[in-house]
């Protein structure tokens, strides 16, 4: 299902990451970072929720706006319960809709925001994901004082907030169209490599996208995926080249960049519902403003199993979605 969007733009973006991030190679350029995983709070989990009130706060100075301006929070994360927006939204007042598509979110928000800005019910929408490599480990893996070894082929989930404010204000990047993925099988159980899991789901949305909009792949001056890792994303190209004829020479994963893989000791790359949009809304914007970019697309991916399913041995579901941006003319 693709949408078609006339007035819709991502006016102002925030992002804060954590420590890691901040020693990464995009560590420069994101709005802020931070030296810890408490952020001052007692608990990870408080650290989290402290995250997203923060970003939602110097997104909203950044644009010159107040709470009473905006229409509308959408924010997810990976706790049960999307519990570290849902605490976030109660101390900001506003009619909130939490989502929750794992890593997918950030996209899927994008497109709740546009498609409700196009229809004129809305003016001014906040979209807001989170991530914390401790709470996520703790409630999906391990707690991190376990220090259980994990294979090569698992991502490193991101620690960060990303947000992003939409509107009918042609200022920014727009949104020209967008595309909601399937849920996809791909029958694999393995909790570690969510690259693979994932991989397919990212395959099918880039190519219905395409083909709903009638294009190629090269119409795109990048394809940004996330966050498949570097073994997913290589598995997303020998995908596309051999079971769709798709030459994806443009395509890059976002879960390859925060990181210096080789030397942080993250295995395959980074992870997290903040993973794409931490890269997209620093250094793929930067690139889109000076104009080495002006049709880039995003493909959120999300795998959408629990702990319950996968002490099961169920197999991980998966989905992508995608959304086109271009530079306003």
């Amino acid at each position: 299902m693709t949408f078609k969007y006339n007035n819709v733009y991502i006016n102002n973006t925030e992002t804060i990451a954590g420590k890691k991030e901040k020693e990464g190679p995009l560590g420069k350029i994101f709005d802020k970072t931070k030296q810890d995983y408490y952020f001052g709070e007692k608990t990870w989990e408080q650290a989290e929720i402290k995250l997203i009130s923060e970003n939602i706060k110097e997104l909203l100075k950044k644009a010159d706006l107040t709470i009473k301006d905006i229409d509308l929070l959408i924010s997810g994360d990976l706790l049960n319960q999307i519990a570290a927006s849902n605490y976030a939204a109660s101390k900001v007042d506003l009619p909130f809709l939490g989502i929750y598509n794992a890593c997918a979110s950030s996209v899927e928000g994008l497109i709740i925001a546009s498609n409700m800005i196009e229809a004129n019910q809305a003016n001014n929408v906040i979209v807001e994901v989170s991530s914390h490599n401790n709470t996520a480990e703790k409630q999906f893996r391990y707690p991190v004082e376990y220090g259980g070894p994990k294979p090569k082929t698992m991502t490193f989930t991101a620690t960060g907030s990303a947000g992003a404010l939409l509107s009918k204000n042609k200022k920014g990047i727009k949104v020209e169209s967008a595309t909601i993925g399937r849920v996809k099988d791909s029958y694999i159980k393995e909790v570690f490599y969510m690259g693979a899991v994932m991989a397919i789901a990212a395959a099918e949305t880039i190519k219905e996208h395409l083909e709903e909009t009638n294009r190629t792949i090269d119409y795109y001056d990048l394809v940004l995926t996330g966050d498949l890792g570097k073994y997913g994303k290589d598995i997303l190209k020998d995908y596309l080249s051999i079971e769709y004829k798709i030459k994806p020479n443009n395509l890059d994963d976002s879960a390859c960049m925060i990181y210096d893989i080789n030397n942080q000791g993250v295995y395959s790359g980074a992870s997290g519902p903040v993973c794409l949009p931490l890269v997209t809304y620093s250094y793929i914007f930067n690139k889109m403003f000076k104009g080495e970019y002006k049709k880039v697309l995003i493909v959120a991916t999300g795998a959408l199993m629990n702990t319950t399913t996968v002490n099961q041995q169920m197999t991980i579901p998966s989905i992508a979605h995608a959304i086109s941006l271009e530079v306003i003319d």
